[in-house]
């Protein structure tokens, strides 16, 4: 049985996305407002717990299942690598809106560059490898811990920012990959109070 990829992919555009308002917001002047900063505040909030449960749960499992295998070691240390290079530029983004920097335009197009080529060798060598080697069990472990540190509040916010503006086809597709009971919550609840805070300025 394969692995259900949905959200998983789901959450790379969803990256992506907050990256290209992020830009469009710094070449258009409003990227220190309120609203931008919230969007900002989520989209680090949701990508240091995206990667720190690829770094702690699951390329570990990966790198169980691949001993032996060289290109495959050297390929998780590769993605845990891109991580790393990740970090100060999160940082020096974040340093140039608190600071109103004229720099940050130069900085969101490299974070984003840099982003964008960790998700697509991401995509195109560690998710087939996960197909690969890992059981839908396994894949369930490591979903369940992103859950375990969201929480309920979290998924909240987390379910409706990944739908916010994707075309219908995907939002089908993704809200499909949850459990009804999650389904019902966004619908009654949770969509209504994420478009209150207003992220992004939408």
């Amino acid at each position: 049985m394969s692995i259900d990829l949905t959200v998983m992919y789901a959450a790379h555009d969803a990256f992506r996305r907050d990256l290209v308002r992020l830009g469009k917001a710094a070449a258009d002047g409003t990227a220190f407002t309120p609203q931008v900063r919230a969007g900002w505040d989520n989209f680090t909030h949701q990508l240091h717990i995206h990667h720190t449960a690829e770094d702690s749960d699951l390329w570990p499992r990966v790198r169980r299942e691949v001993q032996g295998r060289p290109q495959d070691i050297a390929l998780l240390a590769e993605m845990e690598a891109e991580h790393g290079l990740l970090d100060p530029q999160l940082s020096a983004v974040d340093a140039a809106l608190k600071d109103r920097s004229v720099e940050l335009p130069e900085l969101v197009h490299a974070l984003a560059s840099t982003l964008d080529d960790h998700l697509a060798h991401e995509e195109a060598s560690a998710l087939p490898l996960i197909q690969e080697v890992l059981t839908p069990a396994d894949w369930g472990a490591f979903t369940g811990r992103i859950r375990e540190t969201q929480g309920l509040r979290g998924a909240a916010v987390f379910v409706p920012w990944i739908v916010d503006g994707i075309p219908p086809a995907d939002r089908a597709a993704f809200l499909g990959a949850l459990p009804p009971p999650v389904r019902v919550l966004n619908r009654l609840f949770w969509e209504a109070g994420y478009r209150r805070r207003g992220l992004w300025g939408s």
